[in-house]
């Protein structure tokens, strides 16, 4: 399925806040991302807590150690909810 791609001002403000090797590495997963949000190294996971405040299925991908990319999906486009740490989760 060929994806269409949309981040929040909340996705984009996170990330412009991290350090520049952080940005990298974002930077670098978003290379494999955007050909396929699902691929297995990316090591995509539902995130039950914020699929319940947002009331839909919202999956993570592993960006580095302990940074996530938030997203979910509405038809054919894939939508970046927010950009952070574990802590986000709760």
């Amino acid at each position: 399925m060929k994806y269409k791609f949309r981040a929040s001002e909340t996705f984009w403000r996170e990330f412009y806040r991290l350090p520049a090797e952080q940005k990298d590495s974002v930077r670098k997963v978003r290379q494999v991302f955007r050909i396929d949000p699902f691929a297995a190294s990316l090591r995509v996971h539902k995130i039950h807590s914020l699929s319940a405040l947002y009331k839909r299925p919202i999956h993570s991908v592993v960006l580095e150690k302990d940074l996530r990319a938030f997203f979910y999906l509405d038809g054919d486009t894939v939508f970046t909810v927010d950009l952070g740490t574990h802590e986000i989760y709760g």
